[in-house]
């Protein structure tokens, strides 16, 4: 994804493109698991199809995909003259810091959308081929592209990042759902 950016580091992309996020993200997380499920076993599957207790991933993957349409709608709203990406030391960043709507309570609510509806394709589809992928990704993502992300957010927007990171935490806390955040 870095390296797709950095294309366009220092330009404005029309608001329109967001349209394509909203499509091709759904279809990353779709298609991928179930292509995923069908290297091994789909646990709990008969021949008509998902079992009962599969169909319970349904409602993380509902979940998901709604927390992911929430950001894309708040940072839709933050970009009224488009999307501005901008180069810093460590990853490009948007031009904005978002700290309303689900950021309020997760800084990172686009990766936990995204954690739910795989664990929900997981479900589903009974497959631990999808279990060893997304438990692969989450080893990379944390200690490696989160802090480099936050490192370019905390160079580029200084102390209000500092202050936002201190009250908000990385995925998400029952506190932070109940907004009883501490003051930074």
């Amino acid at each position: 994804m870095e390296v797709g950016l950095m294309r366009f580091e220092g330009r404005t992309l029309p608001r329109w493109t967001s349209a394509l996020h909203g499509i091709v993200q759904p279809a990353v997380h779709a298609g991928i698991p179930w292509l995923l499920s069908r290297l091994g076993p789909r646990y709990g599957w008969t021949a008509e199809g998902p079992g009962v207790w599969n169909l319970a991933g349904l409602i993380p993957i509902i979940a998901g995909f709604a927390l992911m349409a929430w950001c894309l709608v708040v940072h839709m709203r933050l970009a009224r003259a488009g999307w501005r990406i901008e180069k810093t030391p460590y990853y490009p960043t948007p031009a904005y810091l978002v700290a309303e709507g689900p950021y309020r309570f997760s800084r990172n609510p686009i990766y936990v959308a995204e954690g739910m509806i795989w664990v929900g394709w997981i479900i589903f589809f009974g497959s631990l081929v999808i279990l060893a992928v997304l438990a692969t990704l989450a080893v990379v993502v944390g200690p490696l592209v989160l802090r480099r992300e936050e490192k370019g957010l905390e160079a580029r927007f200084g102390d209000a990042w500092v202050r936002y990171s201190k009250t908000t935490p990385r995925w998400f806390s029952i506190r932070s759902l109940r907004g009883n955040r501490q003051s930074g």
